[in-house]
């Protein structure tokens, strides 16, 4: 197969880009070096619309503004629309405490997403090879990586596309110098001072004396744990997850059966393998640990893990209203009314609608979350009770305490909001107005 065939089939294979020749563009990350030369000039020849896209990271003096002509002068000899930019890197990387390989990498990705967002095209394509992908593989192993990592790079994400990647750096070498195609060489590439550098400099070589094939070795047991990843996740997602109707989801802890079955489950939302790691060697211990990432809480509940998206900015403070009206806090809604007592033949039952004394009531109402030392005396009970202690020995969940509401007239709870009404004011013989109230779902 030529080198454009086996480019062409892995935009197939992996549905990278549209069949060339349709009105939609490309736009080719070109830093001036072999790999993206290549691949801007065989996507041309392979018939796609082009543009291109170019960082100057002032990190080389001369030798940067060496690449910025030569890709200038190479897309005006293509007809290739050029997309350029300017970074001062090394201010980035000590400003954000990051190395200059990350720094560039931030810049680089962020300008190929502004020009993505513009909407004119349908993709950036990268020039990752295979090399590079085996060198990806080492570097996250040496690093410290789960199944992830050892997957390499993807063909495509997040509007990215890799069409080189099932070719190696000799084949694209042998390619530019069979069609008279120049190129820039980065001299910071041949020196062994970065992690990159290093396995590829002096790693690579020593891994090829023992083993000639290492990077086939390498991308073959990456297939193998792409394979076990989407196997896990089908056994993530076929994993009961129920709804608490509060946003929130249950997953029993029995079914979760390994650490990477979990890491699966949480990761999506945000967890850190540490985290992970941390939840899974503490699944069995005493309940009630709350862990949060950014975007989610995790409570390890007797029997269950409970997983519920964080709300930004959620309200804690208190409404107060009148004896008759609505009120609503923290997604919870509170509709009241007031009837004669003589109206009513039955009293509900229901731990959702609470049936008082209007008049022992009072008109003044404040709904609010529950509060240290809050006490109340619980409907049929004869003393008073710590609400913390009633909801300790009713099993609430961390989050359920949490979430938990008083209604209270200033001085008193008069009822736990969804659960017990407090005695004191319940409806009697004597009751002659009866204050309903109802929480709306």
């Amino acid at each position: 197969m030529s080198f454009l065939q086996q480019i062409q089939a892995t935009i197939r294979q992996h549905d990278l880009l549209p069949q060339p020749g349709g009105a939609e563009v490309v736009l080719v990350a070109l830093s001036g070096g072999a790999d993206s030369v290549a691949l801007l000039r065989a996507l041309l020849e392979l018939g796609y619309r082009c543009e291109a896209a170019h960082c100057n990271f002032h990190l080389r003096d001369k030798e940067s503004d060496r690449d910025e002509m030569f890709v200038t002068d190479l897309c005006q000899e293509l007809g290739v629309t050029l997309h350029k930019t300017d970074f001062q890197t090394a201010d980035f990387a000590r400003e954000q405490a990051i190395s200059l390989e990350m720094a560039a990498r931030e810049q680089r990705y962020e300008f190929f997403h502004q020009l993505l967002d513009t909407g004119n095209y349908i993709a950036v394509a990268v020039a990752h090879h295979r090399d590079d992908n085996a060198e990806t593989i080492l570097l996250n192993i040496i690093r410290g990586t789960g199944l992830q990592g050892l997957t390499g790079m993807p063909y495509s994400n997040d509007g990215i596309v890799r069409p080189l990647l099932d070719v190696s750096r000799e084949y694209i070498l042998d390619f530019l110098h069979h069609i008279g195609q120049d190129y820039v060489t980065d001299s910071t590439n041949l020196t062994p001072d970065v992690k990159r550098n290093i396995v590829r400099l002096r790693l690579m070589p020593l891994l090829r004396d023992l083993n000639p094939s290492i990077t086939d070795t390498l991308l073959q047991n990456a297939a193998y744990a792409r394979d076990a990843i989407n196997f896990i996740r089908q056994q993530a997602y076929k994993i009961n997850k129920v709804e608490q109707g509060d946003g929130s989801i249950a997953i029993a802890k029995r079914d979760i059966s390994s650490q990477v079955l979990l890491f699966e489950l949480l990761h999506p939302l945000g967890f850190t393998p540490a985290q992970i790691h941390d939840i899974w060697h503490g699944i069995d211990k005493q309940p009630g640990a709350l862990l949060r990432s950014a975007t989610h809480e995790l409570l390890r509940d007797r029997e269950d893990l409970i997983i519920r998206p964080l709300k930004a900015g959620e309200e804690r403070e208190e409404i107060v209203f009148k004896a008759g009206g609505d009120a609503t806090l923290c997604g919870q809604m509170l509709r009241t009314h007031i009837v004669s007592a003589a109206e009513v033949s039955e009293i509900s039952k229901d731990p959702r609608v609470a049936c008082l004394d209007a008049d022992k009531v009072g008109s003044n109402l404040i709904l609010r979350p529950t509060q240290q030392g809050d006490r109340f005396v619980p409907f049929g009970a004869k003393g008073s009770k710590l609400v913390s202690r009633y909801m300790i020995d009713h099993k609430f969940s961390a989050f359920q305490k949490e979430r938990q509401l008083v209604l209270s007239n200033g001085a008193d709870i008069v009822w736990l909001v969804g659960q017990r009404p407090d005695d004191r004011y319940r409806v009697v013989k004597e009751t002659k107005n009866i204050l309903i109230i109802e929480t709306i779902a």
